[in-house]
């Protein structure tokens, strides 16, 4: 992972994929604040919110947009008819914005393994990347660090976890550990019984993030820190067993790096996505942002406990995978959002989706992928299968 950035002398032309989730729009909040320093001149979204992405291309301006669905294609063409706006659909289309010819860095913020084809695009247009989509590292792995290098790209992260860590990050060989944190989610403290009568609008109810649905989900279960394990994993180029969780339920201490030493340094900030965003954005520079300050004083006290694994299993199995490897952790990604959306539908419970995955990882964890086709034929695989599962559990509970 490069720490080389854009020089702040120029303007940061940027291409955003996922323009109307919630990383998007805290990234165009910080490109409004900024307009000296930013400017989006390419934007994707999903086609259900074309018309929030035709209300941001009004004002942002962009060279091109893109959506997902090629049915959003032809109403958004006709919102921004009046504008010298391209607009784009489909995979394809969503690819091309990615690559932009103009922009000097991508901001892939795509929620799941979505980001991942359009990212890698990006990759190879040589653009710098702000890494906000988890599931390119998760599902691409060394194939993707691989383009990365080839391509002698910088690769900066927005989650806030490797962010603190990239922060701090200073001589991979000094390093001992890397302690992520984990706000615990909302059930913090629940034991399986309990949670086995969780229902979504519960688990949608976060203490600290306002996140998008799936990614509050996998913190409700603890799957969300299993990914970052994986991420940080080929992000800093560390052995998963130097890698640790705790659970922080402030959600200040964003992530920490023990050093040989002894030493042990930390980010610390309040828990807000435009912190991070801004990091990656202006890097090696700062800028202001309408985050609040800490106050210390205030807190009174910050608190750190061990995972409960015995209720959030999904924390072990994302291990599980990464020591797997092969196509494991691409079957675990693939599983958990079939679950997650499963969930989400009413159409299994809360326990089930750790059961999925572990059955999933059982029956196709051992999968070869050694290039980027067969992941995304692992992925379809994996997808099929959780189908079947989840209609043989559905159908048991009726």
């Amino acid at each position: 992972m490069s720490r080389d950035a854009s020089s702040p002398d120029a303007i940061q032309s940027l291409a955003l994929l996922g323009a109307t989730g919630s990383i998007g729009e805290n990234v165009l909040e910080i490109v409004a604040a900024h307009p000296e320093r930013f400017r989006v001149v390419a934007m994707a979204a999903g086609g259900e919110r074309w018309q929030r992405l035709a209300e941001l291309a009004r004002r942002f301006r962009p060279e091109a947009v893109a959506v997902w669905e090629p049915d959003a294609a032809a109403p958004l063409r006709d919102a921004l008819a009046d504008l010298p706006i391209q607009v784009f659909s489909g995979g394809e289309g969503v690819c091309r914005v990615a690559a932009w010819e103009s922009a000097r860095m991508t901001v892939a913020a795509i929620v799941g393994s979505a980001g991942l084809s359009p990212t890698l695009a990006a990759v190879r247009a040589g653009k710098a990347i702000a890494l906000a989509n988890k599931e390119c590292l998760v599902v691409g792995g060394g194939l993707f660090m691989e383009e990365v290098r080839r391509h002698g790209v910088s690769l900066l992260p927005v989650d806030s976890e490797h962010s603190a860590i990239f922060q701090v990050f200073q001589h991979k060989r000094h390093v001992r550990r890397l302690i992520l944190t984990a706000s615990g989610g909302p059930f913090r403290g629940w034991r399986r019984e309990r949670l086995a009568t969780v229902k979504p609008d519960q688990a949608l109810s976060h203490p600290n993030w306002r996140m998008g649905r799936k990614i509050t989900i996998d913190s409700a279960t603890l799957m969300n820190k299993g990914l970052e394990v994986i991420e940080a994993h080929w992000l800093f180029d560390i052995p998963p067993a130097a890698i640790d969780v705790v659970v922080h339920p402030e959600s200040i201490v964003h992530s920490l790096v023990e050093y040989v030493d002894g030493s042990v340094l930390a980010q610390l900030g309040a828990p807000d996505m435009r912190t991070p965003i801004a990091v990656a954005l202006a890097w090696p520079e700062r800028v202001n942002t309408s985050a609040p300050s800490l106050d210390l004083s205030a807190l009174g006290r910050l608190t750190f406990e061990e995972p409960d694994r015995e209720s959030f299993p999904c924390l072990d199995l994302a291990w599980r995978a990464l020591r797997q490897g092969g196509g494991a952790t691409a079957a675990l990604n693939s599983a958990n959002e079939a679950a997650v959306s499963a969930f989400l539908q009413g159409r299994i419970g809360f326990l089930e989706i750790p059961a999925l995955i572990a059955d999933a990882l059982d029956a196709l964890g051992d999968a070869s992928a050694p290039t980027f086709d067969a992941l995304f034929e692992l992925d379809r695989q994996t997808r099929r299968w959780a189908e079947s599962w989840i209609r043989r559990h559905s159908s048991r509970e009726a």
